[in-house]
């Protein structure tokens, strides 16, 4: 049997088993996405948000558990969108901007993109991105909720949750002020998404002080993830790309760290003629970061022809990837 037919139907059948069982394994993964855009290109961190598979959206600000047959919902920080701190969206529209993966483009251009986005901002969204005026649609972030994988390629790290977490955590987020305090020096979304997965398991996640100069940022994260599912091999654990859907939207860029994005611009060059010692540090750092490359030490369970309906299908599946034994995994 050829590669794809095994990704495509295999997990689609495991997925429908799984969903229909009322003990089905939860998860929450980490989406770890490449940056995009200029102001990807000026701070290469990407982006972060957590999928979670048994809990779901009664609103973009409302959590609750999932009903059977449901695919789970995406949660991230984001910087002026509505005013809240943090916004769900249903996995097939996050990825694709539709409802159904059937419904998902397998090739796209910036106007379809576009009014893919609107609509579904139409339909779903006016509470956190209303009508432009005169009925238009408006600017701003907003579009990042929808769409993601037109936009970019995202990495997904995905540990196992059980009914009582994901009930306390929907507690937690539902009862809280969700008023937005976005900083992109302290409480970015990598922050939120630590705050989340250390919400399912304490300490599971950390930032860097010597790689990242505390600032959190999603590879750090990713990085003390695959660290934390090494510890506790008890715990089911899987990682694997989502493709960027094939278009004419430029592709996205590698996912780096603070003190990585600083040496691989060059910047390291005058710092080293200004004071030697920080630009050491940096080297050091960054071949310290060189132990996590994402691409020698995780196996992608998806092409980058992968249908919509294979991704959800690996996402609810939970599968998992056993690590190779080497000292790769996360840096470019």
């Amino acid at each position: 049997m050829s590669r794809k037919p095994r990704v495509a139907a295999v997990p689609i059948l495991l997925a429908l088993l799984l969903s229909g069982a009322g003990t089905a394994r939860g998860a929450a993964a980490l989406f770890m996405e490449e940056p995009f855009g200029t102001f990807g290109r000026v701070t290469p961190t990407g982006h972060a948000a957590i999928y979670l598979s048994h809990v779901c959206a009664s609103s973009p600000t409302v959590l609750r558990p999932c009903q059977p047959g449901e695919t789970g919902v995406v949660i991230s920080r984001y910087h002026r969108v509505g005013g809240y701190d943090w916004i769900a969206i249903p996995l097939i529209p996050y990825l694709y901007a539709v409802e159904q993966p059937e419904q998902a483009p397998l090739y796209v251009n910036a106007e379809m993109v576009a009014s893919l986005r609107d609509s579904y901002r139409r339909g779903h969204l006016e509470q956190v991105a209303p009508d432009a005026d005169g009925g238009g649609t408006p600017d701003g972030d907003w579009t990042q909720l929808v769409g993601a994988s037109y936009d970019r390629k995202i990495y997904s790290f995905e540990i196992e949750t059980t009914d009582a977490q994901d009930g306390q955590l929907i507690e937690r987020l539902n009862s809280e002020k969700n008023k937005t305090h976005f900083n992109l020096f302290l409480y970015n979304c990598a922050d939120f998404s630590r705050g989340i997965i250390n919400t399912y398991y304490p300490h599971a996640t950390r930032r860097s002080l010597f790689a990242d100069q505390g600032i959190t940022t999603p590879k750090q994260i990713a990085k003390s993830l695959v660290s934390y599912s090494k510890r506790h091999s008890d715990l089911q654990f899987s990682c694997f790309e989502i493709a960027q859907v094939p278009g004419t939207l430029p592709r996205s860029g590698a996912v780096r760290g603070v003190f990585e994005a600083f040496l691989k611009k060059k910047y390291v060059l005058p710092v080293a003629v200004l004071h030697p010692i920080v630009a050491g540090g940096m080297a050091v750092a960054y071949v310290t970061m060189a132990c996590c490359d994402r691409r020698r030490n995780f196996a992608s369970h998806l092409d980058r022809e992968s249908q919509p309906t294979a991704v959800v299908a690996d996402l609810e599946s939970n599968r998992t990837a056993p690590l190779p034994a080497t000292n790769a995994s996360l840096a470019e």
